[in-house]
């Protein structure tokens, strides 16, 4: 770009030269040195935000405090978990197929101001290993969750309050009906229902294939995730979807993490009785829908019989947690603090003892 500095110094030369095409004298010389340049007005530029920065993979440091792996006693299973806050009851987190711990980083950086957070990698995915990667079963699924709390706490529980997205929360109603926690002090399941999940298994597999399945660079599955619609939140992408992938050597590209599509015999298992034992679960129960109100007949009568409450959220996909954290965060907390949920169990306000029972779920009240 042409700037001031050189327009001058054209003048001077031409001058210099016997006046060529211009004929101005010494006054008129001094008359244009002081004109400012018409580029001399025009901004800076902006920089612009190029493509690979844009989906950049972020660090989960300042959203999550620390991680760490939890070796699983008389086995070679090593699980990773990530956690954050430092007072407060636990808010322990479990993610769906194919995503991570990491889903929840973006609500944990919000929930940790209030409560305790861990999320952890299941089986078969994020940073976790095992010794059978494919044992998706929920049987084996529950048993980890349960083994992890255990290594964690041993005969110290705090009190714990469940969170689980998609297949995360089939799994969290199976270890809450289980009542092997201690101070189980609630329980909150992401977007998922028993009827539409049943009857959306016969397309499961089309899903899976219909995915681009490699991809150059991290930020390039950063971006078709976005673009794609399966994340909404280009931050919480940028932090969760990184622990999704795997590189694959033999191809020169990065790959999914978790095989989904080669654990088909255990999904049934996953939705199949799911409301009638999330309804029989004794502590208060909170169902977060995306969208839609899409209760099957169980959660139905459930709902009306004031046995859990339920919010549906706008203008989310799939990923509640990931699409719109601040909303989830401020649901969970709301939860809490409507239960009355410390970091020993349910309060009762006056009598400066926590009761170690829960209430039954009729005392949860419905609110959409």
């Amino acid at each position: 770009m042409t700037d001031s500095s050189n327009l001058s110094s054209l003048v001077e030369e031409e001058e210099e030269g016997g006046g060529v095409g211009v004929g101005v004298g010494e006054n008129s010389q001094q008359q244009i040195k002081t004109i400012p340049s018409a580029f001399s007005s025009i901004p800076d530029r902006p920089a612009t935000q190029t493509s690979l920065q844009k989906y950049a993979p972020l660090e989960w440091l300042g959203y999550f405090d620390q991680e760490d792996d939890i070796s699983i006693a008389g086995t070679n299973d090593v699980f990773h978990v990530y956690m954050a806050g430092s007072e407060g009851p636990i808010v322990f987190c479990l993610h769906g197929g194919g995503y991570s711990g990491l889903s929840f980083a973006l609500s944990a950086s919000k929930i940790k101001e209030k409560a305790r957070v861990v999320a952890m990698d299941l089986r078969g995915h994020g940073k976790s290993s095992t010794e059978n990667e494919l044992d998706l079963s929920i049987e084996t699924l529950s048993s980890d969750v349960l083994a992890v709390m255990k290594t964690m706490y041993k005969d110290s529980f705090p009190a714990i309050v469940l969170v689980g997205h998609s297949m995360g929360g089939s799994v969290a109603v199976h270890v809450a009906a289980k009542k092997a926690i201690p101070k189980l002090a609630g329980l909150i399941v992401v977007d998922v229902v028993e009827g539409t999940a049943m009857a959306s298994l016969i397309h499961m597999q089309k899903i899976l294939s219909s995915r681009m399945q490699y991809f150059f660079t991290i930020g390039k599955a950063v971006e078709w995730s976005v673009k794609g619609g399966y994340l909404r939140n280009i931050e919480s992408a940028r932090l969760s979807i990184p622990s999704a992938l795997k590189y694959d050597d033999s191809k020169k590209c990065y790959t999914y993490r978790t095989r989904l599509e080669e654990t088909e015999r255990y999904w049934k298992g996953w939705y199949e009785g799911l409301s009638d034992i999330f309804l029989s679960c004794p502590v208060p129960k909170l169902l977060l829908l995306a969208g839609t109100d899409r209760l099957d007949r169980s959660l139905t009568i459930g709902q009306m019989q004031g046995k859990f409450q339920m919010v549906v959220v706008r203008h989310t996909g799939h990923a509640i947690q990931e699409d719109v954290p601040d909303e989830f965060a401020s649901l969970v907390l709301n939860f809490i603090a409507r239960n009355r949920i410390g970091p020993n169990g349910v309060e009762i306000p006056g009598l400066g003892w926590k009761k170690q029972k829960q209430p039954p779920d009729e005392t949860t009240k419905i609110q959409e």
